[in-house]
């Protein structure tokens, strides 16, 4: 069994209201739904938190880092500028792999630069709900190697 930690940043909760037209309609719900049953489907075992606090996804991060094998975030905006989530992805120790729903690279020049990428393994975006579940298939095969 391989245990990973998910993580939903700031202004996730709104998914399926806000933007809909970059985001699409999906809700948090669904996705956490979606990645329950990819995880229980693939001999994993996940904890799912989201927080609009980046002090909160920082502590999420101590508190589960010897828990998790590894660890899918969706940084959201602070994706651009938190060293502190940066600093607590890199000091957990563990994989980590960055989603995002939409394609940060064909957005604003601002969300383009991700701070907290460096101290991932991979970086997946622009697949909507299907880029959760590409983070936690690269999880699986880096951990099970």
């Amino acid at each position: 069994m391989v245990n990973i930690l998910v993580l939903h940043g700031p202004n996730l909760n709104l998914l399926g209201e806000r933007e809909p037209d970059v985001y699409g309609r999906v809700t948090l719900p669904e996705i956490d739904a979606a990645i329950r049953k990819h995880a229980a489907e693939n001999d994993m075992k996940v904890r799912i938190e989201q927080s609009n606090h980046e002090g909160a996804l920082i502590d999420t991060i101590h508190e589960n880092r010897k828990w998790a094998d590894g660890m899918v975030i969706n940084p959201a905006a602070l994706t651009h500028y938190s060293y502190a989530l940066r600093d607590a992805i890199s000091g957990a120790a563990v994989p980590a792999v960055e989603v995002h729903l939409s394609d940060i690279h064909k957005r604003e020049d601002f969300r383009k630069v991700s701070v907290t990428a460096p101290v991932c393994i991979a970086q997946i975006c622009g697949y909507g709900l299907k880029s959760y579940i590409m983070g936690l298939q690269r999880l699986k095969e880096i951990i099970s190697k």
